[in-house]
């Protein structure tokens, strides 16, 4: 069930350092085992204040979390890894709790899977995980721009990486958003919904849509898609009207088209 790296595979020299913070030991070697065929240096720790050191330590690159730990729960080593890190983390839920899936989702989990999964289902997840850019902090405001050489003739001027709606600000090149000049501090996911939504000039995007975009493209249109993976975009969708201090019933940036997804609202003024 190991062996295939095949569609869904994730085969790379140097991924980096995986931690797997798992307090049942068949899931955790189970787990170990597809990150380490995947290419990463794996530690492993049976609860939560051990696997956080793990990923201070190691400066992990992908950390899986169990819910259900014996010292802290998972909500809570989310809550501490992301004090310091900028991992892609992974929250193992129980089959069928929607509950702690749109929790994890809300505490800032890049995805999540629920028990028991298939090893080519996590190697894809991760796959599609790594394919999105890390967080990257916006350079100080007291440190001038470096000065560009002007254009020749012959130039022409690189496509922006700026983009802009109802007093909105997402730059595609250092993932850094602001509305009027306030900071948001968006999860991965968030900004890729946001920044699909920005793109998409007005097009309605499905649920469906939406799921791709957050899984990566290596989930194709042919990927089975439930109902709690578009309950999923609804959290993200509902945690970036908040962050953006938004009514949904009156709408800045982001408007519900009932029954299908979202659109973008028209441009003010």
């Amino acid at each position: 069930m190991l062996g295939d790296e095949g569609e869904g595979g994730l085969r790379v020299s140097d991924p980096g350092v995986a931690v797997v913070i798992e307090d049942d030991a068949d899931v955790r070697n189970l787990v170990g085992a597809v990150l380490r065929q995947s290419g990463f240096e794996v530690h492993v720790a049976p609860d939560g204040r051990a696997g956080v050191e793990l990923v201070r330590t190691h400066d992990a690159t992908v950390v899986t979390v169990d819910v259900g730990l014996p010292d802290i729960d998972g909500y809570e080593v989310l809550r501490r890894l992301r004090s310091f890190s900028t991992c892609y983390v992974v929250m193992l839920t129980s089959h069928g709790d929607e509950l702690d899936t749109l929790t994890a989702l809300q505490s800032g989990a890049d995805d999540y899977l629920t028990k028991p999964f298939r090893p080519r289902e996590l190697r894809a997840r991760i796959a599609a995980m790594l394919r999105r850019p890390r967080a990257v902090p916006p350079p100080p405001a007291n440190v001038p721009a470096e000065q560009e050489p002007p254009m020749t003739p012959t130039q022409t001027p690189a496509p922006s990486s700026i983009l802009e709606h109802n007093g909105l600000e997402l730059d595609t090149s250092t993932r850094f958003v602001a509305v009027e000049g306030r900071e948001l501090p968006l999860t991965r996911s968030e900004f890729d919904l946001l920044s699909e939504m920005l793109r998409s000039v007005g097009a309605v995007r499905t649920k469906a849509d939406l799921v791709r975009v957050v899984r990566g493209d290596r989930y194709d249109r042919d990927t089975y898609i439930s109902d709690s993976d578009e309950r999923a975009i609804e959290v993200h969708v509902g945690n970036l009207r908040r962050k953006l201090d938004e009514d949904p019933k009156t709408p800045r940036w982001i408007q519900t088209v009932r029954g299908v997804g979202y659109r973008l609202t028209p441009r003010s003024g």
